[in-house]
């Protein structure tokens, strides 16, 4: 499709298939690259097509439906387990545990972000793309918490030295919230909260403290904490409190 018959009304493509929940923009985007995505059977070679709908649309030969609402599923991930759809070593994925865990009309959704595969704890689930974008991205500063058991002598007074950031081998992290939880021994629980997430960004901060992690949980991400949902399982999140956050998160404000 030559741009000069490009449309110039409605939004990209990229954009309202994020918000019909096929993929991350960034995703569609390298979709619309290796040649997945038509507009009345002609496959698209660029993203920059704006359409006011996705009526003739089709991703993989297959019609695209109207965006669904919005849902938010929190999902307990258990250590051991990718964050990813397939991988090539064979390892498991949480695709494996999802598909007992969600309910039967989920449909497809997207992880919010990644744990690592020793990691532990919530992970967020939806169906809209956009969400996911706004969500992940770090200026909008939404706030992730995490739980660290970590091995070694810290003090209270070092961890409140990261509330001004950090830099490490040249990367800077941002304003983190650390607090020391009550205990003795060389093994200590601390509770971590912070709104950039970077790659492994609680064990690198605790290491670069002369700690060593055993253990790590996303206890919380936005508003959203894991409770006690059990390891393993999922519950949607309540569509009100989710309709919330998405207004937030559009007005730009940080919970």
């Amino acid at each position: 499709m030559a741009d000069k018959r490009l449309p110039e009304e409605g939004d990209r493509i990229a954009k309202l298939l994020a918000r019909a929940g096929v993929a991350s923009r960034r995703e569609v985007e390298r979709m619309i690259a290796d040649g997945r995505v038509a507009i009345g059977g002609k496959v698209l070679d660029t993203p920059a097509v704006k359409l006011t709908s996705l009526n003739g649309v089709t991703v993989d030969g297959k019609p695209v439906g109207k965006p669904e609402e919005t849902r938010l599923f929190a999902f307990h991930k258990p250590a051991g387990m990718l964050t990813t759809e397939h991988d090539p070593k064979g390892r498991t994925t949480i695709y494996a545990a999802l598909r007992n865990a969600l309910p039967n009309d989920a449909g497809r959704v997207m992880p919010v972000g990644r744990l690592d595969y020793n990691t532990e704890g919530l992970l967020l689930l939806t169906n809209d793309g956009e969400m996911k974008r706004a969500m992940e991205l770090p200026s909008s500063g939404v706030p992730r918490t995490y739980r660290a058991r970590a091995f070694g002598d810290v003090t209270q007074a070092q961890l409140d030295e990261l509330i001004e950031g950090v830099e490490i081998d040249g990367i800077r992290y941002g304003r983190i919230e650390a607090n020391l939880e009550r205990g003795s021994g060389r093994n200590r629980w601390i509770e971590l909260t912070l709104r950039e997430g970077k790659n492994r960004e609680v064990r690198r901060v605790l290491e670069h403290l002369g700690l060593e992690v055993n253990r790590l949980l996303r206890i919380g991400y936005g508003p959203f904490h894991i409770g006690d949902l059990p390891r393993g399982q999922a519950t949607e999140l309540k569509r009100g409190d989710v309709i919330g956050f998405k207004r937030e998160l559009a007005r730009g404000g940080r919970e």
